[in-house]
């Protein structure tokens, strides 16, 4: 009679808990099928263009350093080869020790449009990266009709600048971030990585989706594409001074002054290399993902709960709930659960194959670790939700009170 009893205790708790996760995962996967369902419809990636001899001179690049001599040749390289659009290339060194300026001088003694400067001590309230550009802004010639930031860390095809011109003038855009191909070597960044760009696509689509509104719209800048005016208008990134993500903040706040804003696939036309195994993508990129410095706390708090229910729990909830099922004393309830979390994992198998493309795997090693990315999304959601409860206090070198 006890042994009776105490199964239909589990059962009962069993079902309970199904319960209470489908009240929660229902929603959260409606919401997640309408933003996936857009993906088809999106803006196409950008290609590379041919040289425009009439936009002669009508783009300033602003590249902010500190410590890149590893990452930057790549960079200054594909900067080098973009063609007659292109006014002047300003480098902004934050006073490296590892003979990045060196590096800038050699390109700098056979392409003039090369300029180095260095930025002036980081003011308070201001973090590095958005104080560099901010330099670079004021610095840039008025003649430049665009002004296209860009990180060391990024490889630049030939044809970029072009290609951002034609979509930015052709669609009448204000603002235009590219989503890259990322550059993977290492079998730990290869499972993790995947799981932690999942996290940005469950939560604002992909790259190319344009419903999103003001206080969603997604960015990247490492490859921050805007009209002048409209930078000059907004103050040049001073609202977004003080931002770990300040590539969303500015984004946003443009967005929010009724800037046409983009954030476009640019796979074909832009590559980087941003972190070196999984250790160094987990501390470095993970703790920047939650964009806490771009949203309300309702808004963050909102997305970590979503991020669990359907990415975070379905692998473990499956693998969980298989003896139940194998049992045959599984109750409608615990079915329904386990169907909803075979489907969100299919979903999430599904979108690994559709992400590859972003994906440079011609260095990497045992790249068939890359499919086994859904088996990091426990680990991912738990980085996000770390993140939003830390503020950083070191970045790039620097720390910050």
């Amino acid at each position: 009679m006890s042994s009776v009893m105490a199964v239909l205790s589990d059962s009962l708790v069993a079902n309970a808990f199904c319960l209470g996760l489908l009240l929660v995962q229902i929603p959260a996967t409606a919401i997640l099928l309408v933003r996936l369902i857009r993906g088809p419809f999106r803006h196409p990636p950008l290609q590379p263009e041919a040289p425009h001899p009439d936009l002669l001179g009508t783009v300033s690049v602003i590249v902010p350093t500190l410590n890149e001599a590893e990452r930057i040749p790549p960079c200054l390289e594909g900067l080098s080869r973009q063609s007659y659009e292109v006014r002047e290339v300003i480098v902004v060194d934050s006073h490296s020790q590892d003979g990045t300026p060196d590096l800038v001088k050699a390109f700098q003694q056979n392409d003039p449009r090369f300029r180095l400067m260095t930025d002036d001590p980081l003011p308070t309230g201001w973090v590095g990266r958005p104080w560099a550009l901010h330099t670079g802004f004021l610095a840039s010639s008025e003649k430049s009709d665009w002004v296209l930031g860009i990180d060391a860390d990024t490889q630049p095809a030939p044809g970029l600048v072009a290609s951002l011109l034609k979509t930015a003038l052709e669609e009448e855009y204000d603002l235009i971030t590219l989503s890259p191909r990322f550059i993977l070597h290492y079998p730990g960044e290869l499972w993790l990585q995947p799981a932690l760009l999942m996290t940005l696509i469950y939560r604002f689509g992909a790259a190319g989706d344009s419903a999103n509104s003001p206080e969603r719209v997604m960015a990247n800048g490492q490859c921050f594409f805007c009209r002048r005016s409209v930078l000059t208008r907004v103050g040049g990134y001073t609202s977004a001074r003080a931002s770990f993500c300040d590539d969303v903040t500015l984004a946003r706040h443009i967005a929010a002054q009724g800037a046409k804003v983009g954030f476009l696939d640019g796979a074909q036309v832009l590559k980087v290399r941003m972190y070196e195994g999984a250790a160094e993508t987990w501390h470095e990129w993970g703790r920047s993902l939650d964009l806490k410095d771009a949203a309300d706390p309702a808004q963050i708090w909102g997305d970590s709960l979503l991020l669990l229910a359907v990415q975070g729990l379905p692998v473990p909830l499956v693998l969980g709930l298989i003896p139940e099922i194998a049992s045959g004393t599984s109750t409608l309830t615990t079915l329904t659960a386990f169907s909803l979390n075979c489907l969100l994992v299919a979903v999430r198998i599904g979108l690994n194959w559709a992400i590859a493309p972003s994906y440079d795997f011609s260095q990497a090693k045992a790249t068939w670790i890359f499919w086994l990315s859904p088996l990091a999304d426990p680990l991912a959601v738990l980085r996000i939700v770390l993140s939003s409860l830390q503020k950083p206090r070191q970045w790039r070198g620097r720390s910050y009170e």
